[in-house]
């Protein structure tokens, strides 16, 4: 399988400051991935944002700021972290399943989940979801 690309925009959830974006697409990865000029770009301050350490695809951990950013694919938006390194922008599984999103092997393309074409399924907590049905009136006999 080829390289898959998506445009999308990204948007600082603090200060509302957004880029567009060409973003790779690593289903191997669960958080983004943008670069430092870029995070910046967008108004992040990395000295005051809080690190956490990754782990690199040659197995190495670093610790590396982390940025909470609104990711925004045609009209899905999805709230995720960002680790901020490397040299370009890409996408995780977080954000792709957070907008109901899947690749698409033989076009080479990000498209909706077949699946869930109006958009992703979101589930409540399991108390919240146990508590709505404790109120539901018993089936009648």
């Amino acid at each position: 399988m080829g390289c898959v690309h998506v445009d999308i925009t990204l948007t600082n959830l603090f200060l509302k400051k957004s880029f567009q974006v060409h973003a790779l697409v690593d289903t191997g990865a669960f958080l983004m991935v943008i670069p430092p000029s870029m995070a910046t770009g967008l108004g992040f301050d990395l000295e005051e944002m809080s690190a956490r350490m990754v782990t690199l695809a040659d197995g190495s951990q670093t610790l590396r700021p982390c940025v909470p950013l609104e990711v925004k694919w045609q009209d899905r938006t999805t709230s995720c972290d960002a680790m901020v390194l490397g040299d370009q922008c890409m996408v995780g599984v977080l954000a792709l399943e957070g907008m109901g999103l899947v690749v698409d092997p033989v076009q080479q393309r990000v498209i909706p989940n077949p699946k869930h074409p109006n958009g992703p399924i979101l589930f409540a907590a399991m108390s919240a979801m146990l508590d709505l049905l404790s109120k539901r009136e018993p089936p009648a006999a």
